[in-house]
C-alpha cells in the first residue's frame, strides 16, 4: 500500500482540481459544435494562458495513407500518454476514427516526453506540437474511394496547476479522395517504440489470412478477364494429354509456373519498393495510371477480335511439338503469365483484399501471402493436368466452343468499355476512335492475307497495318492540348452585358456531331495568332453548343439569327448594328483584320 499511496493521492488531487475547474467554467457558454473543415484549427483545451488545439489533414507515413492529427499548444498544457500514469484508466489521450468507406488501424503516437507533476512524480505526456497518425488499414470499396471520416479524440488535459474536465471531441472531416494520395502531406514520426510502428491491417489470424489469399487465387479463375485464354489452355492440355500422362503433367506444371512467375514479379517489385524507396506496392495504383488503363482496354479489344475469329493465335510448331529438350514448355509458361496479367482488371476486389493484409505484414510474410495468391490460381490447372481421367471427360471441341468464344468476346468488349469510362473525359473519345483504328488494323492483319498468300504480299499488308496503328496512336492517344481560347457557354445575359461594356463578342455555333465544326476549330480557333488577338482586344468568346434542340444556343441560332445549320461564326461589334457572319472555314484573315481594328484592353 505504501507504494500505491502517492499515486492514489495524486489521482484524488487531480480529479479534485478537475471538478474545481468544471465548477469555475459552469457559467461559461457551451463549446461550439464540432467543426467540419479539415485543416482548420479546433480548440480542445484552454486554462488561463495555456491552450491546445488540433487540425486534421490527409497524410502519408511511409507508404501508408491515413489522417494526421496535428496538435499545437503551449508547453505546460499536456495530455497523458500512458494509462498507467493517467489520473484514471481511460483518461490517457485516445484517438479513433470511423468511416463508411474505410477501416482504420490503431493510432500511431509520437515519442512522449517526461513531465514532473505537482507531487514530484515523473509522468509521460504529450504537449506542445506533436502529430498522431491514423493509418487506413482496409478499404471497403473500389479504387475510386471517396468518403467522410469521423474522428473522436478523448482524454484529459492538465497543466502544472490544474486539470480540466475529461473531454471527448468528435470531429467530422470533409471528403477524402484516395485518388489524390500523391498530393497528401508526407509525415514522419519518432515513435515511442518499434512494435508500435507496425501498422496493423484487418484483424485476421495468420492462417485465416493465408487461407483468404489462397481463396482469392482460386476465385481469380472465375474472372471473365482470363476467359480469352481458357479455350487455348483447355485445347493445349487436351493435346498434351494425347502424348501421355508425363507430357500432360509437365505442360500443366509449366503453365502453373507461368502464373507463379507473375506473382513472383509482384512480390519482387514489393520488396524493391519497400527496401529501396520506403514505400509499398499498393494493389490498384495501376488503375490510377491512364496509360495502364488505356493499354488494358486496348488489349481486351484485341482479344475480343480474336474471340470473334478476326485473327488467330498460333503457337510455332518448334514450341508446340518439341519434347525432351524442354523448349516446348516455353509456350505454356508464357500462357500462364498472360492469364495472370489478364486477371488484373477483373480481380480488383479480390486482390485488394488479400494485398491489404499482405502489405501490413513483415516483408517475408507479405511475400509469402502474395505467392499464395498465385498458388491458389494455379491449383486447378495442376489438378486437371495430373488426373488423366478428368481430361478424358472434357467435351470435344466443336460448335459449342466457337459460340462460347464469341460470347466471351462481347463480355471483353463490355469490360473494355468499363475501363474506358474510368479515364478522364478528355481521353475517352480519343481512345474510342483509336480502338476503331486498331480494330481495323487487326482486321487487316488477320483477314487480308491467308495461309497461301505470298510472303511479299503478306509482309507488305502486315507492315502497313502496323504503321497505320502506330500513326493512329501517335495522333489520337496523347491527351489533347488545352484550348488556346477560353470559350464561355452561350448566355444571352452575358452577351448583352459585354455589348453594354463596349466589348466585342465572337460566337461560334457548333455541335458535337458536326465534323465541319471540328475542322473549323483546327483551322482557325487553334491558331495562336487568333487566340492572342481575342485576348488582347478583350473580345468575349462564346461557344454556342447546338448539339441538342433545346439548348439556348440552338434556339438563338434558329429564332434570333435565322441560321439553318452549323458551323456558323458571328461577330458582334459595339460600333455595328448588324452582326458579321461567316458560314465557311476560310475567314481567318478577315476575322484578324476586324479584330485588329478594335482597341486593346
Amino acid at each position: 500500500m505504501g507504494d500505491r499511496a502517492p499515486a492514489i493521492l495524486r489521482i484524488v488531487l487531480i480529479l479534485a482540481a478537475a471538478c474545481s475547474t468544471r465548477a469555475q467554467d459552469a457559467n461559461q457558454p457551451a463549446s461550439p459544435p464540432p467543426a467540419d473543415a479539415p485543416g482548420a484549427a479546433i480548440e480542445l483545451a484552454k486554462y488561463q494562458n495555456e491552450s491546445s488545439s488540433v487540425r486534421i489533414e490527409p497524410a502519408r507515413m511511409d507508404s501508408k495513407p491515413g489522417i494526421a492529427l496535428i496538435f499545437e499548444g503551449t508547453a505546460d498544457l499536456h495530455y497523458y500518454a500512458k494509462p498507467e500514469t493517467a489520473p484514471a484508466p481511460g483518461l490517457e489521450l485516445q484517438v479513433k476514427a470511423k468511416s463508411d468507406n474505410f477501416d482504420f488501424a490503431p493510432a500511431v503516437f509520437p515519442q512522449w516526453r517526461p513531465f514532473t507533476d505537482s507531487l514530484g512524480s515523473k509522468i509521460e505526456v504529450f504537449s506542445g506540437r506533436f502529430v498522431v497518425f491514423l493509418p487506413i488499414a482496409w478499404s471497403k470499396t473500389s479504387a475510386a474511394d471517396i468518403g467522410d471520416v469521423q474522428v473522436t479524440i478523448s482524454g484529459i488535459a492538465c497543466t502544472s496547476l490544474a486539470c480540466l474536465p475529461p473531454f471527448e471531441r468528435i470531429i467530422r472531416t470533409q471528403k477524402m479522395d484516395l485518388s489524390q494520395i500523391d498530393s497528401w502531406t508526407r509525415i514522419t514520426l519518432e515513435t515511442a517504440g518499434a512494435p508500435d510502428t507496425v501498422v496493423a491491417g484487418p484483424s485476421y489470424s495468420l492462417w485465416f489470412a493465408l487461407g483468404l489469399a489462397l481463396l482469392a487465387g482460386l476465385l481469380i479463375n472465375l474472372m471473365p478477364c482470363i476467359w480469352p485464354v481458357l479455350p487455348l489452355i483447355v485445347m493445349r492440355i487436351v493435346q498434351q494429354a494425347k502424348q501421355g500422362k508425363k507430357r500432360a503433367t509437365a505442360s500443366g506444371l509449366a503453365f502453373c509456373f507461368g502464373i507463379l512467375l507473375f506473382f513472383a514479379s509482384l512480390a519482387a517489385a514489393n520488396i524493391i519498393l519497400q527496401l529501396a524507396y520506403g514505400t509499398a506496392l499498393q494493389w490498384g495504383d495501376q488503375f490510377r495510371n491512364p496509360a495502364f488503363v488505356t493499354a488494358m482496354a486496348l488489349l481486351l479489344v484485341v482479344l475480343a477480335l480474336f474471340m470473334f475469329g478476326v485473327f488467330i493465335i498460333t503457337v510455332p510448331s518448334s514450341v508446340a511439338t518439341k519434347s525432351g529438350s524442354g523448349k516446348g514448355y516455353a509456350g505454356s509458361i508464357g500462357m500462364g503469365f498472360l492469364a495472370a496479367i489478364l486477371s488484373t482488371p477483373c480481380s480488383f476486389g479480390i486482390m485488394a483484399a488479400a494485398f491489404a493484409w499482405a502489405q501490413t505484414q513483415k516483408l517475408l510474410l507479405g511475400t509469402i501471402a502474395i505467392m499464395v495468391i498465385g498458388v491458389g490460381m494455379a491449383v486447378p490447372y495442376a489438378i486437371l493436368t495430373s488426373m488423366p481421367g478428368l481430361l478424358q471427360r472434357l467435351p470435344n471441341p466443336g460448335r459449342w466452343m466457337e459460340l462460347f468464344k464469341q460470347a466471351v468476346g462481347f463480355i471483353l468488349l463490355a469490360i473494355a468499355a468499363w475501363l474506358i469510362a474510368a479515364l478522364p473525359q478528355v481521353r475517352r473519345m480519343r481512345l474510342l476512335y483509336f480502338a476503331i483504328v486498331l480494330a481495323f488494323c487487326v482486321w487487316m492483319w488477320g483477314s487480308w492475307v491467308g495461309y497461301g498468300t505470298k510472303a511479299l504480299r503478306k509482309w507488305s499488308v502486315r507492315i502497313f497495318a502496323v504503321l497505320l496503328a502506330i500513326a493512329g496512336g501517335w495522333l489520337l492517344l496523347p491527351a489533347p492540348a488545352p484550348e488556346p481560347i477560353d470559350w464561355q457557354q452561350y448566355d444571352s445575359a452575358l452577351i448583352q452585358k459585354a455589348l453594354d461594356d463596349q466589348r466585342a463578342v465572337l460566337m461560334k455555333f457548333t455541335a458535337n456531331w458536326c465534323v465541319s465544326c471540328k475542322l473549323l476549330d483546327k483551322l482557325i480557333y487553334s491558331r495562336e495568332d487568333v487566340a492572342k488577338l481575342i485576348e488582347q482586344k478583350n473580345v468575349l468568346p462564346i461557344n454556342g453548343d447546338t448539339t441538342e434542340k433545346n439548348h439556348p444556343a440552338t434556339l438563338a441560332l434558329k429564332n434570333e439569327y435565322k441560321e439553318p445549320g452549323v458551323p456558323v461564326t458571328i461577330l458582334l461589334m459595339p460600333d455595328r448594328k448588324e452582326p458579321i457572319r461567316w458560314r465557311g472555314k476560310s475567314f481567318a484573315d478577315e476575322l484578324k483584320e476586324l479584330l485588329q481594328r478594335l482597341p486593346s484592353k
